[in-house]
């Protein structure tokens, strides 16, 4: 029972009735971001993120987290009625789910998601209930060598696994490293990159860099793609799919929900990657792989299941170790430190009523989620109709009002026009600010747990390989970042071997 209780109070708080309107606020606002192309949930959360300083942690945690898997289901209605992904974890089900609504079985798509998306999300928050206090007890052993090891391979990983090309995720990741050092250095007092700017002097912001990047950045690139009119929705009828579509569906559920789940829990996997994973599994499986693309029920059932149980087991790493996995759990782990909770194993036991608040709120929030999915159907086409160019600039205006109301400072909103322009920038010449964000998270970590090693260790580096963890985290790390090179140049060898071979 000692297990229990602190699972049970839980539920005690997120039934309260103000947690339980914020969730609905936060999965509903999800869902409604999830249709809107372009303005994905990390956007969102960082837009919105002003409007939580003054309401309570918990309550304010649990709409962030209601946001963030909303999202993943919003995203398959404009994917399936008007094969325009709203979200990225969405575009595979464009290849089937648009095929299936012009074959008049958009209700039937859309259900299986809603469906798809409500096992997978509940089958991974059981394992979150279960599994996150085990990492959370094993991390207590953890010391300043196992973290350095452990932030390092989480920037890497994020840069090598997650969108776009490598090299460019890695520049992108090493901006965001320099920019954590800007500050006076903790350790001595020196003044880093500050060039005499007062301003400057307790480092940067990470309030203005997720803002800018995210919000106004996203906003300037989408007001540039979203040129072409948006075409009419596909009738949605027989919202039910039939026995024999659940009976199809019911294999790629359970898999996509056990991928996902696990997918979910690595740096830089994800809900995008979890549902890409899927749909390749599912096909590769598939008797008669043809059918894939021409409308097959699994192509929509497995991907969506996917990016639903990985959108909540990334939770696992954020609030067991206090790695964010991905660009969103960055701006919720901005979120918790804005609020004066510092995520990591210390969690559980020393704040179990936020902890098991906000796991236990994904319940709700994937009950609410199913039940709202396709009455609201209506209402989110009809909001699509709504022009970007009148949509945007109230987006921008909140974003910058926003970042002033945070210190009352006209310098943070000069940062976010600033990030703001940079992260337009970076996503029209194809680099993605997740990995900046996410290595600006944990270069603070990186840092001063690297700093404090070598004090443990009297500077000596080789200590860190006489340690069991940090030694097995360290070659995962080589691994990650020389596997690939040793791949491309067994690669290039068997092709130069086949070549000599067929000119002699």
């Amino acid at each position: 029972m000692d297990f229990f209780n602190p699972v049970l109070n839980g539920f005690g708080v997120v039934l309260d009735p103000q947690n339980l309107l914020y969730c609905l606020m936060g999965v509903v606002i999800g869902m409604l971001i999830g249709v809107l192309p372009g303005l994905g949930p990390a956007a969102t959360i960082a837009i919105l993120l002003p409007l939580t300083y003054g309401i309570d942690p918990v309550t304010a945690i649990i709409m962030l987290a209601g946001i963030f898997y909303g999202a993943q289901y919003g995203g398959t209605i404009t994917s399936v009625l008007l094969r325009l992904p709203g979200e990225a974890s969405s575009v595979v089900t464009v290849f089937d789910g648009y095929v299936l609504a012009k074959q008049g079985k958009a209700g039937t798509a859309l259900g299986i998601a809603a469906i798809g998306s409500f096992i997978g999300g509940t089958v991974a928050i059981i394992g979150l209930t279960f599994l996150a206090p085990l990492v959370a007890s094993f991390a207590l052993d953890f010391g300043p060598p196992e973290y350095t090891a452990l932030a390092l391979v989480g920037i890497l990983l994020v840069a090598t696994i997650s969108g776009g090309t490598k090299i460019k995720a890695l520049i992108a990741a090493a901006v965001g490293l320099l920019l954590a050092t800007v500050g006076r250095d903790v350790f001595t007092g020196a003044e880093r990159f500050t060039f005499s700017n007062l301003s400057l002097a307790d480092g940067i912001d990470f309030v203005p860099i997720a803002m800018g990047l995210f919000g106004i950045g996203e906003i300037l690139y989408n007001l540039e793609e979203r040129h072409r009119a948006v075409s009419a929705p596909a009738k949605v009828a027989n919202v039910w799919p039939s026995r024999a579509d659940l009976r199809k569906s019911s294999g790629a559920i359970g898999r996509g929900s056990v991928l996902g789940f696990f997918l979910g829990i690595l740096p830089g996997g994800g809900a995008t990657i979890s549902s890409m994973v899927s749909y390749a599994v599912e096909k590769k499986r598939a008797k008669d792989p043809s059918r894939f693309g021409k409308g097959a029920v699994e192509g929509v059932a497995g991907p969506e299941t996917a990016n639903n149980a990985a959108a909540t087991s990334s939770f696992i790493p954020l609030l067991t170790l206090g790695i964010p996995a991905n660009a969103t759990m960055a701006i919720i782990f901005g979120a918790l430190l804005i609020h004066g909770i510092t995520p990591g194993p210390q969690l559980i036991s020393e704040d179990p009523e936020l902890f098991w608040g906000v796991v236990n709120s994904m319940y709700i929030g994937n009950i609410l989620l199913l039940i709202l999915s396709i009455p609201l159907v209506g209402l989110f086409v009809k909001i699509l109709r709504v022009r970007a160019a009148i949509l945007a600039p109230i987006t921008a205006l909140i974003t910058i009002l926003g970042a002033y109301t945070i210190r009352n400072s006209m310098f943070d909103v000069l940062l976010v026009v600033l990030f703001g322009a940079l992260g337009y920038l970076m996503k029209k010449f194809g680099f993605e600010p997740g990995p900046l964000v996410l290595a600006f998270v944990l270069g603070e970590l990186l840092e001063s747990n690297l700093r404090r090693s070598l004090l443990v260790l009297e500077g000596d580096v080789s200590g860190f390989l006489t340690r069991p963890i940090s030694a097995t985290l360290l070659v995962i790390f080589v691994l990650v970042a020389v596997g690939p090179m040793i791949k491309s140049a067994l690669a290039r060898r068997q092709r130069d071997t086949t070549r000599v071979s067929a000119d002699s």
